[in-house]
Formats: C-alpha cells, structure tokens, sequence
C-alpha cells in the first residue's frame, strides 16, 4: 500500500510513504512470544509458591522479578514492530512546484559549548558545511550558541566568516557534494590549482584558530581590525564561562556581506547567553531556547534545523528534501519537525563500541514513522518554528509580539533596536516566570531535553517524519574510548528516568497523550536504564550458584527447558535480523549486543543510582560533554578494533567483576560436571557463564595480556579480583536451596 504526496494525480510527486509488508510477521511472532512470556513467568510464581526454604523463595522471586522487567521492555520494543514504514523523496520535483524565490527562509542552531571538548575548527566546520547548502543564500542564516562564552570560539567564527567568502563559491562552481571542508580535503577530491589554494587557506585559517586555542587567548597579533578588538574587548576581567554578559556578535549579514564573486553570504551570527551563577541555565535545552527567542528577533524564518557543533552537514541537497514535506499543504498543519538519523564517520569495521546506535537513530524510528512519526534525537532535526508555541489546535502566545512565529521582521539585523531586543531576550532572568521551557520552546525537567522535547510535541497533537536518504544527510563523530562511551550513556540513563518517574510518564501519560503503541515506543526509552535489574541478576546469580553446584534452571530433560531456549534464541534471532535487514552486519549486531550487556552493569546501573540519589537528595548531578578532542594512540587501537579502558573509572569495577565471576563459574561448572555429573540440570547455567565469557574476551585481553596505555588498570583488576573472591566466599556459606 502506497500513499503519495501529491494534491492530484497530474503533479509531480514530492513523497511516498509506504508501509513494511514485515509487520503481520512480526505480530504473529508478538502474539507467540507473549504467551512463552506469561508461560515463564507462570512457571517462576509457581516456582516460588512451590518452594520449601526461604532461599528458595527468594531466588524464584528474584529471577520472577527479573524476567518480568525483561518481558517488559520486549514488550516496549514490539511496539516499533507493528506498522513499520519507509518514505522517499523526490527533491529534483521540487522546483516544477515551487518557485525558489518562494523558499521559506531557514534558520540553523549550532551549539558548543567547551573549546577544549569541542575543538572550534570542529564547529567551524559544521558551519561551513551548512552555509555551503544548495539554497538561497538570502533565505540562511546560521546560529553559533556558545554556551562556554569562549573568545576562543568567537576567535574561530571570525576566521570562518572570512574563509567562507572563498569556500562557498568554490563549492557552487565546482559541484561539490563534500562541503564540510575536513572532510572534503580528506576525501580524493579532484586535483586543480584552485582546489590547491583553497587547500592552503583552510589549512592557514584552522592552523590560526588551533594557534589561538593552545595559547589560550586571542592575541592583539590575530585581531586585523577595530571592529574585533570591539568584539574581543567583551572578555573583560570578571568574564568567566559561569558568569557573563550576553555576546551577540554578527559576523556576516545578508545584502551587506558578499563573497568574493559578489555574491550575498549568509547570515552567521555567534551568540553566548548572558549566564550568572544565581539562575538556572538549564544546559543544553536552555541554550536553544535562547537561540529560539534571538533568531526570533534577528530573522524569525519559519524552519529551525538544528545541529550539534560535530555533525556537520554531507549533503547540500537536504533542505530540498525537506521542503518536499513542508510544501505538501496536507502534512504542513500537523507536521511539526523532520528527524535525519545520527550517521558517524570514524567508526571501525565492527563498531566495537556499537556507537552507531542502530535501533534508536535507524530501526526504530522507521518503526514509530508508520504511526506519528520519531522522536527528537537531538541533531539532524529540521523544525516548523510554529511547533514551540502550543499544539496545532492550541496556540500558546509568547509574551512578546516579537517572538511570535508570525512575526515579520522588518529591519537589519544590525539595526540598534534589534541589537537590544536580541540582548534583552537573551538575559539569564528572562525566562523567570514564564512559559519557557514547560509550554513554549524546548522543554525542561531531563537532562536529555531532546527526547523530552519531541516526546511533549507529539504529546500535544504534532506529528514528525523520518527522512532517510541513502546519502546521510549529517555525519559526526563518536567517542573512541569506553570510558566516554559509558559515561554518555549513562547522563542519558539518569535523563531518561527523569521522564520515565515523572508526571508526564509515557506510560500513564503519553499513553493517554498519543495511544498505547506510541505510548510504549517511548517508554522504551524512557525505561532503558531498567535493563540494569535483569542484566546484573543474571551476569552474577547464576554463576554464584553454579561455583556450588545448585541448579537453578530446569533440566534439558525437563519440558520447561524448551520455554527457555525459544525465549533465548527468538528473541536473538528477530533482533540480528532487524539489524541486518537495517544495512548491518552479523559483526556489527554482535558488537552491539555486547555493548548491551556491558551497559547493563555500567552505564544503566550507575545511572541509576544516580537517578535514586539525586531523588533522595543525596547527590546532584550536571551536564558532562562527552569530549571531541581526538588521541593520536587512542585513535589507532580504536581503528585496530582494541577497547580503550585506560582510566580508573567506577564503572569499569563491576565490568571486571562479571567477567571474573563467570570464567571462574564456566570452568569450574565444567569441572565440577565432569567430577561428579549432574550436566543436564547446570546446562543453562554453564551456557549462560559462557555465553557471557564469550561477550567479555576484550575484558580478559585488557586485565592480562595487553601491555599499552589502553589496558584495564591494574588497581581495577586487583578490586575487581578481591570482590569476585569475596563474592564467591559469601555464596559458599549460603546454606544451599
């Protein structure tokens, strides 16, 4: 079935949307697991009513309580499974229908935040690549927040404007697809003499900008006119990153700006917020909202693309295929943002990491697009600006005519009154007793603002589509260590609870909201962290019982052992193959379900603790940038497929610790099997401790055999040694089931 864009069947196609002929498999398959799950969790309550020691008991319950948490979040993925669609786009249609001088103008948000985790020739590129877009330049303008309040950054965009009046013609002339210039030098680009020269001034501006930033100031020999020493004379003795007044710097303006063919640049303008250490800035979310009221006042174009300082654009075609969507007058009253998925470049042959996140950025996404469309994912999202003020049959009116989505803006950019309204706007008190951030713009209350963000849009009428060209439409960069890696997940972890325990649950009120699927397609997210019970039970509770030769599963002889092996393999078996059927590979699913478990005694365990203690007003916690700033060594054994551990970080503990406790369990099963029998009843156990042995090979290889930076610190694997020993101690004097 194929439903089609078009108004009438004489003009050109703009979209299709066509749903997934896999989805009566997949409920036929639904409907049989869900009763294998109800059958186990019959067979554990009976387990434990049938049980005659309280140890007994407890352990029924335990794996009961585990197994449920387990059939759950199966159950929230079902969810992505039931209408499954795919779209396409026909951009080279757009202009038999649409005039480009019609173009609805654009405004993008790039945001920063620390020069030293996010070097500035990083967002200096991004930048450049979306300035570089195949679309009016008169109809663009580009929005650095540095949230940082760096002179750093400012520094780097005042030599991006001036590069960038050679880089874009040079793009337009010559074709050219890569516009991100790191990745086009990098790339076998065509050898010309032009291409030579604009080769050595992108090396002479980015060798500048590093200059600037490994002195750690911007010397008066790098200021060329009065224009910047006015700029930089805003970094004045009490400027702190915590502490400062607003910055709002136009670096280059439409109709008064021109390249070096005459031609008008974009708008770029660096904004840093005014930020005081007595008024909540609410992080990232803050930050945007920000942008959201400044551009409002500068430019006010209907459609916001947002972007993170790393993900910069591949393809200069991508607002066209956009407006395919937003020019279909059927879709325009009720869509309210265009998700791209994250694409990365970098990543080694089996992601070993799985940072490509394959079920949140591609699978499941296309699974919510056949009902109300994707969630928000942070980057790559092109926004109607009219979906931050109210629903579509409810608008909520700011408290200025001037932030209005239907306002016209009718002077310079640089006129003094836009200037001070922009400044005003940006003030750190002015969201104080307003609707910012609970009912207009992007929504406080989780450190994951843009999960939260897009969850409340569709919660309020909106609906989204997810856009996947074969070309990605962004690239950006992925941390190469496991240290950022799980420290990454786990701020998301502590972000999702936030939603997950809160008024606004999807499971009470997005259900409600948007409809029991759409409802648990978020919840999924929002109870990711829950992975942790049934992950850590399992990576420990089995083998401590198999180390004293107490069974726990049933026997391979006994029927209910057939209940377990289909619960086991089906659901591996529909997982592999999404992620094949998702363009992967056998080495990338095998990569990703290892990074699952780890995560599961790391990143969710730690988040959640974290979550707890905050709820109990024990600790705090903040925003932590996952760091962007590349290790020559780090980046070579990330390359070879080598995990990178190489700090003393608490989550790396209990890795260790499982990965001790279930070798020692998988052998010593064996030997105890072959000593004095009993295989059938320790089967399940002695396969779960190698199946997990098998998952932890990079672990082992890091605590003994490697000798690099890289390894498992040897005090980690020494604590890790001692709580395993310890561990196995207090389970030989528990008095056996």
């Amino acid at each position: 079935m194929e439903a089609t864009a078009a108004a009438a069947t004489a003009k050109p196609l703009l979209h299709t949307l066509t749903f997934s002929r896999a989805a009566v498999a997949n409920r036929v398959f639904a409907a049989v697991y869900t009763c294998a799950v109800l059958a186990l969790l019959y067979h554990h309550a009976l387990t434990a009513i049938n049980s005659t020691t309280f140890l007994s008991f407890s352990l029924s319950l335990t794996f009961l309580f585990a197994d449920f948490v387990f059939g759950f979040m199966w159950s929230t993925t079902q969810s992505f499974r039931m209408r499954p669609a795919h779209r396409r786009v026909f951009p080279e249609n757009l202009r038999k229908l649409t005039r480009e001088e019609d173009f609805p103008a654009m405004d993008v948000f790039i945001c920063t935040a620390d020069p030293h985790k996010e070097p500035p020739v990083s967002v200096v590129n991004t930048a450049l690549s979306v300035m570089a877009y195949d679309y009016p330049t008169e109809k663009l303008s580009v929005y650095v927040s540095d949230d940082g309040g760096s002179d750093l950054t400012l520094f780097a965009f005042v030599e991006a404007a001036k590069f960038g009046s050679h880089w874009l013609p040079f793009c337009r002339r010559n074709k050219v697809v890569e516009r991100c210039p790191e990745a086009y030098f990098g790339s076998n680009y065509p050898q010309s003499n032009e291409s030579k020269q604009m080769k050595v001034m992108y090396e002479s501006m980015k060798e500048r900008v590093e200059n600037v930033v490994d002195s750690g100031k911007v010397t008066d020999d790098y200021i060329t006119n009065e224009q910047e020493r006015q700029a930089f004379n805003k970094w004045s003795q009490g400027f702190t990153r915590h502490d400062h007044p607003t910055v709002i710097q136009v670096l280059s303006e439409v109709g008064k700006d021109k390249d070096i063919t005459g031609e008008s640049m974009p708008n770029l303008i660096y904004v840093s917020r005014q930020k005081s250490r007595n008024s909540p800035h609410h992080f990232k979310g803050g930050a945007l909202n920000a942008l959201l009221r400044v551009s409002a006042v500068m430019t006010n174009a209907p459609i916001i693309l947002t972007l993170d300082c790393d993900m910069y654009s591949n393809d200069p075609q991508t607002p066209h295929r956009v407006l395919c969507y937003f020019s279909d007058a059927t879709m325009r009253s009720k869509v309210g943002y265009i998700q791209f998925p994250q694409r990365f470049h970098g990543l080694n042959k089996n992601d070993i990491y799985a940072c490509e996140i394959k079920r949140l950025f591609l699978i499941n996404p296309m699974g919510m697009d056949g009902l109300a469309g994707p969630n928000h994912v942070g980057t790559g999202c092109f926004f109607f600006r009219r979906v931050f003020f109210g629903g579509p049959a409810s608008f909520v009116s700011p408290e200025l005519p001037e932030l209005r989505p239907d306002h016209v803006v009718e002077e310079p950019i640089q006129a003094q009154s836009i200037l001070a309204m922009a400044h005003h706007v940006a003030d750190c008190k002015y969201e104080d007793q307003s609707n910012w951030g609970s009912k207009v713009g992007f929504r406080y209350g989780s450190l994951v603002e843009d999960y939260y963000t897009g969850y409340r849009l569709q919660c309020e009428g909106w609906q989204s589509v997810f856009c996947h060209p074969n070309r990605p439409a962004f690239l950006g960069d992925v941390p190469i260590t496991l240290n950022d890696v799980l420290n990454q997940n786990k701020r998301w972890s502590v972000g999702l609870l936030e939603v997950a325990f809160s008024k606004y649950s999807p499971v009470t009120f997005g259900v409600r909201a948007m409809g029991p699927i759409m409802g648990h397609c978020y919840a999924h997210s929002a109870f990711w962290p829950i992975w942790s019970i049934p992950l850590t039970i399992y990576a420990f509770l089995p083998q401590l019982a198999l180390l004293n030769g107490v069974s726990i599963f049933p026997k391979v002889s006994d029927t209910w052992f057939f209940l377990y092996a289909f619960l086991f393999f089906g659901a591996y078996a529909q997982d592999c193959l999404d992620f094949i059927l998702c363009d992967g590979t056998f080495q990338r699913w095998w990569s990703d379900q290892r990074m699952w478990m780890l995560r599961g005694v790391t990143s969710y365990l730690f988040g959640s603790i974290e979550f707890l203690t905050k709820c109990l007003g024990i600790a705090a916690h903040g925003f932590n940038l996952t760091s962007k700033v590349l290790d020559g060594e780090q980046s070579k054994r990330y390359d070879q497929g080598t995990f990178e551990f190489g700090v003393e970080s608490p989550m790396f503990v209990p890795l260790s610790l499982a990965a001790i406790v279930n070798l020692i369990a998988f052998f010593g099963g064996l030997v105890g099997v072959f000593r004095g029998g009993g295989f059938d009843g320790l089967f399940v156990q002695i396969f779960v401790a190698g199946f997990v042995v098998v998952n932890c090979w990079p672990i082992y290889e890091a605590m003994v055999l490697r000798t690099d930076k890289g390894r498992m610190p040897t005090k980690t694997t020494l604590i890790s040694t001692f709580l395993a020993w310890a561990l196995y101690a207090a389970a030989s004097h528990t008095p056996h089931i």
